[in-house]
Formats: C-alpha cells, structure tokens, sequence
C-alpha cells in the first residue's frame, strides 16, 4: 500500500511540475542600437593626389578590394599559404595551457549544470546505527522502579525527502545553470579567437623583426665597403679625415642597430613557444630562416557595419549570457519568499534483539507532506533579492558596454588597417627616391661637388626609410589579423571539439 501511495505522489508531482508557476522576470534580450554610420574606410589607395599632396582612394570599379566574408573569417591564417604559422596555430589551439584552463573551466561549468538537476529528484539517505543504552536505579527515569535499565537497540534502513518546485526556484536555478555554462562555452570560443590571433600577431612581428635585422646587415655592408674605401684613400695620403670618420660612426650607428633586434627576435620565438605550449628554444630551428616573401595579402574592405558578426562575437554572446544567468538568480532570490513543500518518508527495521532485527516485526516505515515558510529572516531576503537584482542591472550594462566595446575595436582596427595602406604606398616611393639619393651623393663626393655628409644623410635616410618600409608591411598583416579578430574570426567551430 505504502508503495503504491508514493509512486502515485511521485508521477502526479512530476506532471504536475510542468505547470506549476515561475517566480521572477523572464528574460529577454535586451536590444541596443548601433547607430548608422558609414565605417571609417580610407579607401585603396591610387597614383593620383589630392590638392594637399595626399593619396587618392580608389572609387567605383577601380575599387578592386574583396569583401570580407564569413568563410574568409573561419580560418584566416591560411589566407597567407604559410605552413609554418599553419602548424604553429593548430598547436596552439592543441597545447596552449591557457587554452586548456579555459576549457576546464568550461567543464566545470557543465558539471554544475548537472548537479542543477539534482533536487528535482528525490532524495534516499541510507541510515543505521547500533545504541546501547544502561539505566541506574537511581536515575530519573528508573527511580522508584528498584530496577536498572539494559537495551541495545538496532537500526537501519532509508530516510527520502523531495521538494516540490512549487514556485520555481529549482528551476530558475537550472536556468541561471545553464546559461552560465553556454556563457563559459563562448570564453572557449573567445579564448581560441584571441589565441589564433596572437599566434598570428607575433608570428608576423617575428619575421618583421627578421626582415629588419636583414635590412640592418645589407646596409651595414654597404657602410663598411664605404667606409674601408676612405680609410684606405686616407691611408693612402690622398683621403679626407673628416669623411673617414663620418663613415665610420655611421656603420657604429648601424652596428648598434642589430643587438636589440635579435633580442627581440629571442623574445619573440620564446613568446611564440610558450603559446604553442612549447618550452622556450624548442621552436628556434623551426623559426630561425625568414621567408623571402611579401606577407601582404590583397586588401579588403566591408561593406557595411557587421552587426550581426559585432552580436555573435563569443564575448559578446558570453556577457548576454551571463546577464540571461543573473536574471534568473533573480527568480531564485524571489523564490525563497514563498512556502517549500516536501514528501518525506522512512523505512526501515528496528529491533532490541539482533536475532528478531530481519523479521517483519522489525519494520516500520512512514511518509507525509511537510512545508516551511520564512516568516521573519531579519531582512535577509530582501536584502539578497535587492542585491541580486542589482547585479542584474550591471550585467544588463556590462553587456551593452561589451557591444559598444566591440563596435569601437571594429571601427579603430579597420582605420588602422586601411590607412596604412596610403603609409605603406608613401614609403615605397620614399624608399626608391633614398636609393638614388645615395647614388647621387657618392658620384657628386668622388667628383668633388660635394663633402661627405651628403652621403651621409643619404645612407641614414636609407636605412630609416627601409625599416619603416618593412615595419608597415607588417603592420599591415597586424591590422589585418587584428581586424579578423575584432570581426569574431579565428574559430573553426566543426574542428573545435567543445
């Protein structure tokens, strides 16, 4: 009968369930506008000059730029046909120990979820025990009797209670669980976005800095084939003192140019390995040769304001979650005004003898309803419900500042990116006009027309103007890969296993 009783309670309480009412706000996402404004495009820069001497952007069919699309968003890494960063980003995403905390924390987020699920069960508790009790004569109990009092008393058996979610408080609980797990999910997705891009970021600093230590040495050759042409005139008795010393802090100048490039370039091989989660020196053979390439790819442009890829940003969609959690931990605080209602029951066997412990005699069992209802707290429900709604209101403007935080990055990165094209393409003619600079100024010195600083404020202008030329091609492929980032690319999400 008793089995009956409960399996009955248990299947009405479990439909009943489905229809028994939520307390606290139901969660909407709130919707904040993105004003229209045309992005801050410099345009792909022409041969032809405005008024005040600057590059004219391309327009209409001259503006040959490729848009930039979701499929070129997913791996962007191998827009640039480099094996070596193609092997190192899929380490990365392998290895990285970051990458892995951030994946544990997402497990742990899940498994919370789980334990979410818990109190919609019932709840068995198995219980035993063995007491012996004595008892004096002269005790409270016993006095009057002229009888002392032995017993042993053996027990065992179960003890179940069960919260019927009258309110919705276990479930709201459920709910702020599971939105904080898909929160979590998305610092995955952010984690690997902003891992790929830094892969990519030193990586093209790296072979930057390499390209400028090429740089250095070539025109320190220069230099000192210059310079050991004078000493050698001097020597000679035919030279110029002045211009052989000139030359010679010149090539010192460039000399001291090149110690704190390959420190850099150690810095970089070194921060690139721990990325790959790599020990440092382990990828220094694999890094050492710098491809004689050019790392610009063609340039792109975007159409519009990518609204919807500024929403599906993983931090965005992370701070929309856990603002989706806190509304329902809302619900939770509102819960705890309202009455609990329970099934307990117990069976098990108790016997004073160990013999007669298993027999029917033995038995006992019960089960019933129970309630509570807080009735004086001293202030600490409101105070949790005023605290928790409060929360609610920062997450709501953490999130907006997250959209607003993402429509800037997008809009300063795509400056960046399109105006160091115009840079890039004045430096190109800079770099041109410094080497016939330094032609003219050697044939004018050996002739006499002029003395030796000419040539060597050619030399210098050379080299500054080579290194810049190299730094902005890199700069270039940055402002690119930072763009792929800010725009939510990076995540192969069918490879991505979580």
């Amino acid at each position: 009968m008793m089995k009956t009783v409960f399996c009955v309670t248990f299947a009405a309480t479990v439909a009943g369930c489905c229809f028994l009412p939520e307390v606290g706000p139901d969660y909407e996402e709130p919707e904040f506008r993105i004003p229209d404004r045309a992005l801050p495009d410099a345009g792909l820069p022409t041969t032809n000059l405005t008024e005040v001497g600057e590059y004219k952007p391309a327009d209409g069919a001259d503006d040959v730029r490729a848009s930039i699309t979701t499929n070129r968003l997913a791996e962007w890494w191998r827009q640039f046909d480099d094996p070596v960063l193609t092997d190192l980003v899929n380490e990365a995403v392998t290895n990285n120990l970051s990458f892995i905390m951030a994946q544990e924390r997402l497990m742990a987020s899940r498994w919370r979820l789980v334990g979410s699920l818990a109190p919609f069960m019932p709840r068995f508790d198995a219980v035993g025990g063995f007491t012996r009790m004595e008892r004096g004569r002269n005790t409270s109990t016993m006095w009057g009797t002229g009888r002392s009092l032995h017993r042993d008393i053996f027990t065992g058996g179960f003890d179940a209670t069960w919260e019927i979610d009258l309110f919705g408080g276990r479930r709201r609980a459920t709910e702020s669980a599971l939105a904080e797990a898909q929160a979590e999910e998305h610092g995955v997705e952010d984690a690997w976005i902003s891992l790929t891009a830094e892969v990519g970021r030193q990586y093209v600093e790296l072979r930057t800095t390499q390209q400028r230590i090429e740089v250095a040495r070539t025109n320190l050759v220069l230099q000192s084939e210059t310079y050991d042409i004078l000493k050698s005139r001097l020597d000679s008795g035919i030279g110029d003192d002045l211009a052989v010393n000139q030359s010679k802090y010149i090539v010192d100048e460039t000399r001291a140019t090149i110690p704190p490039l390959l420190a850099r370039e150690e810095q970089l091989k070194n921060a690139i390995a721990i990325l790959v989660g790599a020990m440092p020196g382990e990828l220094h053979d694999g890094l050492a040769d710098c491809p004689r390439r050019d790392w610009l790819v063609e340039p792109s442009k975007l159409e519009s304001a990518p609204l919807d890829l500024i929403r599906s940003r993983p931090d965005v969609r992370a701070a929309e979650r856990r603002l989706a959690a806190q509304v329902a931990a809302v619900g939770v605080a509102k819960s705890l005004w309202y009455p609990k209602l329970f099934i307990n029951g117990s069976l098990g066997l108790e016997s004073v003898k160990a013999e007669k412990f298993l027999r029917r005699g033995a038995l006992y069992g019960s089960l019933g309803p129970s309630f509570s209802w807080p009735i004086f707290q001293g202030g600490n429900l409101i105070a949790n419900e005023q605290a928790e709604e409060a929360k609610m209101r920062e997450l709501c403007l953490a999130y907006e500042l997250a959209l607003e935080n993402a429509y800037r990055e997008v809009r300063d990165v795509y400056a960046s990116y399109t105006s160091e094209y115009h840079r890039y393409e004045a430096l190109k003619g800079a770099v041109q006009a410094a080497k016939d600079a330094v032609a003219i100024s050697n044939d004018l010195y050996k002739n006499g027309l002029k003395d030796f600083t000419a040539v060597i404020d050619a030399q210098r202008s050379l080299l500054r103007l080579q290194e810049s030329l190299v730094i902005s091609r890199g700069q270039i492929t940055e402002n690119a890969i930072a763009l792929f980032k800010a725009l939510g690319g990076g995540l192969a999400r069918e490879d991505a296993g979580f």
